[in-house]
């Protein structure tokens, strides 16, 4: 299996190589990187494709320390390095987003581009906190139940042929994998007021059954960011582009192809 050694962390990818420009897509939370399968499979004959398995999830490695999407963002960056990328493509879903709105915040000159899938600039609503810690904590105490996944799965995917998948996926982990990723999750800074020093052009695409991250924050995201068009919408809640892939690829491509040199 490929890892890179990134920022005292063994971080998981894979990488289609070729000579096409380079494409980095980043997961969400209780995610990894085959939830890019069909991206991958309609871009590699053109690009360059890599994906990855963020701190927490999936087979990387990491020190199980208190990490930031801040972090997360100086792995993507650390991995580009180790494959010799100066300049790529990046992009991401949910959590994914979170980190590349960091990435070319931290390096610009390094992102040609941004896709950003079902994600937001901002933080979690309050009211919506104390549930999330409600599904934390009994993952913790007893584990991926089947009424606990069940509920996560409806809330992250929302497809009766793909649910189980993922379900079977997150009870091979130990129960407390997620504690700390979720610590990172809640407690990630705003940086809708920062949008604006993001001038790359930008891919936003949003499910319209998104119940995890509503259309409202994604158009706000759009509007921040000088490099956009406005929210792309499609079919599916929030992992549209594994459950809803069609007009998700076909946005990408679009997208791609229209970029300048």
């Amino acid at each position: 299996m490929p890892h890179a050694d990134v920022n005292g962390q063994r971080i998981w990818f894979e990488d289609t190589g070729g000579d096409g420009p380079p494409v980095i897509l980043a997961h969400g939370f209780l995610m990894d990187a085959d939830m890019f399968v069909h991206q991958v499979a309609a871009l590699r004959d053109d690009y360059r494709v890599i994906t990855w398995d963020e701190r927490g999830f999936g087979r990387t490695e990491y020190d199980r320390e208190p990490f930031t999407y801040w972090d997360s963002a100086a792995d993507c960056l650390g991995l580009l390095d180790h494959l010799g990328i100066d300049r790529a493509v990046v992009g991401g879903m949910s959590q994914g987003g979170f980190l590349s709105l960091r990435v070319a915040l931290t390096a610009p000159e390094r992102v040609r581009a941004l896709i950003l899938l079902d994600t937001q600039a901002g933080t979690e609503d309050p009211e919506v906190v104390p549930g999330y810690e409600g599904l934390r904590d009994t993952w913790l105490a007893a584990g991926p139940v089947d009424e606990l996944v069940e509920a996560v799965a409806a809330l992250i995917i929302s497809d009766p042929e793909v649910n189980p998948i993922w379900i079977a996926k997150w009870r091979e982990q130990p129960n407390d994998y997620i504690q700390q990723p979720f610590e990172t999750l809640m407690t990630r800074d705003d940086v809708t007021d920062r949008l604006g020093e993001i001038t790359c052009p930008a891919l936003v695409v949003h499910g319209t059954e998104d119940v995890s991250i509503s259309m409202d924050k994604a158009e706000t995201l759009a509007a921040g960011l000088p490099g956009s068009d406005g929210v792309v919408k499609v079919g599916g809640a929030h992992a549209a582009n594994l459950t809803n892939p069609g007009p998700v690829n076909e946005a990408i491509v679009a997208f791609l192809a229209d970029l300048p040199d």
